[in-house]
């Protein structure tokens, strides 16, 4: 059994975030994490590998530093790993990634993908659902349970105050919640191995049956307006007065606001 897991180094916003002057985000300047997420979805093919034997193959697509993220997988226990990098694909909105990663996964054999349901640097759910769609596979997302039964995938996706169990037969695609589990860490022999073993890298020229005008900012049609790095809020009202009446001021608040 061949698993891929998609992850993606997203900048570590404790350190703070920088952009560029077209609004893209200056990843090269910024600390950088493997997406939560998608952490939790590669534990999640771990732990399918510890129970069935199966290949797990890590890919991305990002900066050249991005294969410091890749080894720390390999160091937890993914088997291959797989970096896609080039010029001509930075500055790629959620429709650009998707087309890329996609047409990177045609090199792979895989019979599970999974991806994270999201990433913290941009929050949009989308790119998972859409290599499904590059694919033509069925997808399931939202996963917070996981299971391999022959060669289908029993699945308990998440819905408000329950959740939806759905099985579907291989190849298909998962997006998992970061909920989903608790990652490993990596060993200090893991650690070792992963250094010691090659990262494969594409270029776009690796990539087939990929148009260029689905690549790269040029091929976006996601176009920023604006981007921050903080959420500005208001000063907010204040008021001046003693214990009592500030209860009932308070209290006053919250009932015209009905949370009470």
């Amino acid at each position: 059994m061949n698993i891929v897991v998609c992850i993606k180094q997203v900048p570590d916003t404790k350190g703070g975030v920088k952009f560029n002057p077209d609004g893209t985000l200056d990843r090269a300047a910024m600390l950088a994490i493997m997406n939560p997420d998608d952490k939790a979805g590669l534990e999640a093919a771990l732990r399918i590998k510890d129970a069935t034997g199966a290949k797990v193959t890590v890919v991305t697509m990002g900066l050249p530093k991005a294969d410091d993220m890749l080894r720390e997988a390999l160091a937890m226990g993914a088997d291959e790993a797989v970096l896609i990098t080039d010029r001509r694909l930075g500055g790629a909105d959620t429709w650009a990634t998707s087309s890329t990663i996609a047409a990177g996964l045609r090199n792979l054999d895989y019979d599970l993908i999974i991806t994270g349901r999201q990433a913290i640097d941009g929050d949009t759910a989308q790119v998972g659902p859409q290599i499904a769609e590059h694919l033509g596979l069925p997808v399931i997302s939202y996963a917070e349970d996981i299971k391999v039964e022959g060669d289908s995938v029993i699945v308990q996706r998440q819905y408000e105050d329950r959740y939806h169990e759905i099985k579907a037969k291989m190849p298909c695609l998962i997006t998992a919640l970061s909920e989903l589990n608790e990652p490993r860490y990596m060993t200090p022999g893991g650690v070792f191995d992963a250094f010691d073993k090659e990262v494969t890298v594409w270029g776009r020229d690796d990539l087939k049956d990929l148009d260029d005008a689905n690549i790269g900012l040029a091929g976006s049609p996601t176009k920023i307006a604006k981007a921050s790095d903080k959420v500005r809020k208001g000063a907010g009202e204040k008021v001046a007065l003693d214990p009592q009446e500030s209860v009932n001021y308070i209290v006053s608040k919250l009932k015209e606001k009905h949370v009470i």
